[in-house]
């Protein structure tokens, strides 16, 4: 077993606050902020093709009062704007870029979320942030985010940006390509020189989005950090396709079911990692410990709530064991593999995420008795897939629309495991998943993790790539203990990211913190967070709200 170690700065927020405010230095700018607005951004200058970018605004702001930084400069540019499109049918791509007056010379881009579709400001804390770590631009970063270049507020329906082959690449990759360009060309205006280091940091939709920067730009970015990322895109929604259908048949798992799984899985699992506590630390090993069938009712048909049917096993097995695509993907992906157990019941766990507080309808009646599964697989596959938003999706056929599923796959899925022109240019990466993720599954980064290991050596993965998960919390970061308690699961990930590309130095296991929601919010629990494939076991002596009752051990 390997102790955790974790550097002081970014244990306690207050040193990393001190750390910045000392390093900061005020930026003359070259250009007044108002003086933004008149700015042009040629088509020649970004790229991929565009139609050019326009600002529409430009004023200083300030960033909302932070009691842990009173004497601070907190001033900033806002600049508001949009990148033509090439189809004149197209929508923009809408972009806010954020220059603090007191920039530390470097920038980072924000991931999107969901179907995108609404502006991403770029002034939010980010994915798993600390509660007293400053959010970027406050920590001397210029930040930026776009909408992806389709606006939710005027569609039908969230995937129908889909129907328009423009908006489907800015999605894709278009947009977050052409947004850095524009990003980086208007902080150099204004400071009259680039940002010497660029990041990309995004989770869920945002995470595709920064292994998608890694995969498909290397050089445009210094560092990526990519939260729970969707990164096979295409796959996850035919596994859930899969799953819906297979709901009108006999196998939805009712809510009093999951939970009934969940106390079995338990039973089996939890105390793995040398704690019971209701979180399912040895998420690898479980899978080969526990089995649905031990819940089988008499001769496998539906009994009631106290076990599950043959139906309803089926069902859990294409949940949680690989499920084998009818033809290769995008970079040769044959499959899917599959989701672990772990708080089923939680909020964001089973029943939220992919069973239902019922079967799947279509037409959806409501979203609130539906799961994010077939929410999402239901506007993947009718705009996406069939373009037809009056296709029922539980009648689609992979084999029909065999082409078109590998063409989305190209152009969407983030599973390409040579990222050796990442490596080339420097670039450093850390990739995070979360043990209890029921939206998409932690299982998908182990994948594509050992298949960049797989495609370019250890020794070479290892001089860019850092790969941890936090077991017990779901796809937003969020878990619940036996005990009612917070799983600690709050890091600063940026400045591990900036500490590494700064120093060279590779972080090792981190701490996570549980946080009191109010100044100066002090920790009530935590633990290591592992690199893979450790995992945190409890001694059997500490205090297992402490992180120094838990070591980083093998599965």
């Amino acid at each position: 077993m390997v102790r955790y170690a974790f550097s002081r700065a970014l244990a306690s927020g207050a040193a990393a606050i001190a750390l910045i405010a000392a390093s900061s230095v005020r930026a003359g700018a070259a250009t007044g902020c108002a003086d933004l607005a008149t700015l042009k951004i040629a088509a020649s200058d970004i790229g991929l093709p565009s139609g050019g970018a326009a600002i529409t605004s430009a004023q200083m702001q300030m960033v909302p009062a932070d009691p842990l930084m009173p004497g601070a400069t907190r001033d900033y540019c806002k600049v508001l704007g949009a990148i033509a499109p090439v189809d004149p049918d197209a929508p923009p791509i809408n972009f806010e870029v954020n220059l603090p007056s007191q920039w530390n010379g470097k920038a980072v881009q924000y991931g999107g979320g969901g179907s995108n579709g609404t502006l991403i400001t770029g002034l939010a804390p980010l994915r798993d942030a600390r509660r007293d770590t400053p959010v970027p631009v406050a920590r001397g970063f210029a930040t930026w985010g776009t909408d992806s270049g389709h606006q939710n507020a005027k569609l039908p329906e969230a995937q129908a940006f889909a129907l328009n082959q423009e908006s489907l690449v800015n999605m894709a990759y278009g947009a977050y390509k052409k947004t850095h360009d524009v990003g980086r060309r208007i902080a150099t205006v204004f400071y009259d020189r680039a940002p010497a280091k660029i990041y990309y940091f995004g989770g869920s939709e945002g995470g595709r989005e920064a292994l998608m920067m890694a995969q498909r730009f290397p050089a445009d970015f210094d560092g990526i950090v990519s939260v729970v990322p969707v990164a096979n895109y295409t796959g996850i929604n035919l596994v859930r396709n899969k799953v819906a259908v297979l709901q009108q048949s006999g196998g939805w798992i009712s809510p009093a079911k999951v939970k009934l799984l969940m106390s079995a899985v338990n039973a089996a699992c939890d105390t793995l990692d040398g704690l019971a506590d209701g979180v399912i630390s040895a998420y690898e090993k479980c899978l080969g410990v526990f089995d649905a069938k031990t819940l089988r009712c008499a001769n496998g048909a539906d009994t009631g709530d106290t076990c599950l049917s043959d139906a309803q096993i089926e069902a859990d097995r294409i949940v949680h064991r690989r499920f084998d695509y009818p033809f290769a993907l995008a970079n040769g992906v044959t499959g899917f593999p599959g989701w672990s157990y772990g708080s089923e019941d939680q909020p964001g766990g089973m029943t939220d995420s992919v069973t239902g507080a019922e079967p799947p309808h279509f037409p959806i009646p409501s979203e609130k008795v539906q799961s994010v599964a077939w929410a999402n697989s239901n506007g993947f596959v009718r705009y996406m897939f069939v373009r037809d938003a009056k296709f029922n999706p539980l009648q689609f056929s992979t084999q029909e629309f065999a082409g078109r599923i590998r063409e989305i796959s190209d152009m969407f899925d983030t599973t390409n495991p040579d990222l050796s022109a990442f490596l080339a240019r420097g670039g450093k990466l850390i990739l995070k998943g979360n043990g209890a993720d029921y939206q998409r599954r932690v299982m998908q980064e182990i994948t594509y993790y050992k298949s960049v290991v797989a495609k370019m050596g250890a020794a070479r993965a290892d001089q860019f790539i850092r790969f941890y998960v936090t077991p017990g919390v779901n796809h937003p970061g969020n878990g619940v203990m036996s005990s009612g308690a917070a799983v600690p699961a709050k890091v600063d990930l940026l400045g591990a990211l900036d500490g590494w590309v700064d120093t060279g130095k590779a972080p090792g296991a981190l701490m996570q913190v549980t946080q009191e929601t109010k100044a100066p919010f002090q920790v009530s629990a935590s633990r290591p967070m592992c690199l893979y494939p450790l995992y945190p076991r409890y001694d059997g002596k500490g205090d297992p709200n402490a992180a120094a009752s838990f070591a980083c051990a093998k599965q």
